[in-house]
């Protein structure tokens, strides 16, 4: 989900994940609203380990450096090959 990222607005998606705490199934949400079922599960699992419910994830937070991370780091690797061609 990478490319839909920026779908939903941030409200929306806490609006259904509080409605799924509180007893809703994904399904019943899924056919009621736009997201499908397992894209609200994703949400709901993805809100628990930002909020420490679970500990088998990346945070938000965490998600968001490591791309960076890994973003600097192919910029870097792409660099160091034009320095050594050109050096060469």
């Amino acid at each position: 989900m990478a490319g839909g990222a920026g779908r939903y607005p941030p409200e929306y998606r806490e609006q259904l994940v509080e409605l799924a705490r509180a007893g809703r199934s994904a399904g019943s949400l899924a056919r009621e609203f736009e997201p499908s079922e397992q894209t609200i599960r994703n949400w709901v699992r993805q809100a628990d380990v930002d909020e420490g419910r679970r500990g088998d994830g990346l945070t938000t937070e965490a998600r968001r450096e490591l791309s960076r991370l890994k973003r600097d780091n192919k910029r870097l690797r792409v660099e160091r090959d034009i320095l050594k061609k050109a050096a060469a």
